[in-house]
């Protein structure tokens, strides 16, 4: 398997790997704030097993990851462990903590 290369490529990749049967009956708004080069702003909005990835800043997010592209393209492709990443500063979450446990269960 090839790793993906660009943040771009990791949210068309994330939206991809979507597990519905996790998000029945949720209604969640994930804002995706990643830094530096090849950054930008992405959301993804679940409502009752659908996911619908925009680019773009999130009317009302529940919660807000915040991550450097480099970091964000090694977690979804298995390089970084998000747990560790978080507890070391590299990932930062606003809103619903419990909600970005989820991401990895949703998403990756």
């Amino acid at each position: 398997m090839t790793d993906t290369q660009t943040v771009a490529d990791v949210m068309q990749e994330m939206q991809g790997k979507f597990k519905s049967d996790k998000a029945t009956g949720m209604t969640e708004t994930f804002q995706f704030d990643i830094t530096g080069d090849g950054g930008g702003q992405w959301n993804a909005v679940i409502n009752d097993g659908e996911a619908t990835f925009s680019e773009g800043v999130a009317a009302d997010p529940s919660v807000t990851i915040t991550a450097g592209a480099d970091d964000w393209i090694r977690i979804v492709n298995g390089q970084l462990n998000p747990q560790m990443a978080f507890m070391t500063g590299k990932i930062k979450v606003k809103g619903n903590i419990g909600l970005a446990t989820k991401l990895g269960s949703l998403f990756l």
